[in-house]
């Protein structure tokens, strides 16, 4: 057995709306906004892993925090510490705000 239960993709969106408590056009607008990466089956179905049902509550999590998506997946392409990643979000909020320029 090479790879762990969490990491295989078996779990409906259905089944990941329930448990996240995220609707599904919120777990699909996560995926277009490359936050998460369900696999299909022939049949286009949608099929999670418990990985991804643990990353969408995380997400979830930080947007209630006030990140956006954008944030969100350059934080985890850089794995900048969330600190760091907060500061530069609301030093580019204030400046769009004020209309600073760098």
């Amino acid at each position: 057995m090479s790879s762990s239960y969490k990491d295989k993709k078996v779990i409906t969106i259905g089944v990941v709306s329930e448990l996240t408590g995220l609707s599904e056009r919120k777990i699909r607008y996560y995926e277009e906004r490359k936050l998460v990466f369900p696999e299909r089956t022939l049949g286009g179905t949608r099929k999670y892993s418990f990985d991804d049902v643990e990353r969408l509550v995380d997400i979830a999590n930080k947007m209630e925090d006030g990140m956006q998506t954008f944030d969100i997946r350059r934080m985890e392409q850089k794995k900048l510490p969330k600190k760091e990643l907060r500061e530069r979000m609301l030093r580019g909020q204030l400046n769009a705000a004020f209309n600073i320029r760098k």
